[in-house]
């Protein structure tokens, strides 16, 4: 059995802006498994951005600001690899061989896109019903082993696992893609909604004062955390006490995540507070947290050219992995390749 070396890969797209929920949910772990005795390859999925119309002028420019909020949050370039999907095209080849790997029903399966696509199934793009391919080559074309999702990703993982599987059976290339785990850990991975929590923390909502965006400044964060809807009740004494209660549960879980706790060590702290005590204590842990990083996010955005450099700098590292994998896989599907 082949034995591969523990490379961690995830991303996140460039589409409408980064909020807390891209932070505590993947950007903060990624930063945390640096040095973990993992390889650390991030990516700033642009071509899974364009799935749905992107205003060409816009993107990127979106691009360059996940890739500040990657390195304002602690990603070190020298440490992790970072950079921008399409400098890379070995994604879009290996997306390819997996789109003949792939099933219909396996792609039929895939609720995120039913999600998505709603009732216009039939006029969404080609691109949005596959992209779990191209996700699968993403991560296969590293040959990662771990990679951190939210919970919501998990099922892509899952399918990403089973390419695998078959490419490897089909091929009689046993061992050849590993099978990556899914790291889902931590007390916000799925952050909700500041104003309905039964519902994701989007980039997309309606109202800017549902989400936290990391380009907000000190006071924004304060203001929106201060008037986030909550219920009449105090803080429970333990964390069952917040069952039925998911904007409550939501600001604890975000408050745990900030200052490296458990949600239960927030309710021990806590219990019988009201709201009047809780939320200026999260808006202040958060400003802490969250300002120094809006404010170096802008700082890079003002040298556009060097995160340009770095994310090309990056692509370089990147593709120096991705090109001999590819050729072996295509060499394993019976490619002719002369040159």
């Amino acid at each position: 059995m082949t034995t591969h070396t523990p490379r961690v890969f995830s991303g996140i797209k460039p589409s409408g802006g980064l909020t807390l929920g891209n932070y505590l949910g993947a950007i903060k772990r990624f930063v945390d498994m640096q040095g973990q005795g993992f390889e650390t390859i991030y990516c700033v999925v642009d071509l899974h951005a364009i799935t749905v119309w992107q205003d060409p002028k816009e993107l990127k420019d979106a691009t360059r600001e996940v890739a500040a909020g990657f390195l304002a949050s602690g990603i070190d370039p020298t440490q992790s690899i970072l950079f921008n999907q399409s400098q890379v095209s070995a994604h879009a080849e290996l997306g390819w061989l997996f789109n003949c790997v792939a099933r219909m029903g396996w792609m039929n399966r895939m609720t995120q896109f039913k999600d998505k696509a709603g009732k216009n199934a039939e006029k969404v793009s080609l691109g949005l019903y596959a992209y779990p391919s191209l996700m699968a080559a993403d991560i296969l074309l590293y040959h990662a082993t771990h990679v951190p999702v939210g919970e919501d990703q998990k099922q892509h993982v899952e399918l990403t696992r089973d390419i695998a599987a078959k490419f490897n059976h089909d091929f009689k290339a046993e061992g050849f893609f590993p099978m990556p785990e899914p790291i889902i850990d931590g007390p916000a991975t799925r952050v909700m909604n500041l104003r309905d929590g039964s519902k994701k923390m989007s980039k997309s909502g309606e109202s800017d004062m549902e989400r936290i965006n990391m380009t907000d400044d000190a006071d924004t964060i304060a203001k929106k955390f201060k008037k986030a809807r909550t219920d009449p009740d105090a803080l429970p004494d333990t964390l069952e006490g917040l069952k039925g209660r998911p904007e409550a549960r939501n600001l604890v879980d975000i408050y745990a995540a900030l200052s490296e706790a458990t949600p239960e060590a927030v309710i021990a702290e806590y219990a019988g507070a009201g709201w009047g005590r809780f939320k200026p204590a999260l808006a202040d842990l958060a400003v802490e947290k969250l300002a120094p990083i809006s404010t170096e996010m802008a700082r890079l955005m003002g040298d556009k050219a060097e995160i340009d450099r770095i994310l090309g700098e990056g692509a370089d590292r990147a593709d120096a992995i991705a090109q001999p994998i590819l050729d072996q896989a295509y060499d394993i599907t019976g490619l002719l390749r002369s040159r």
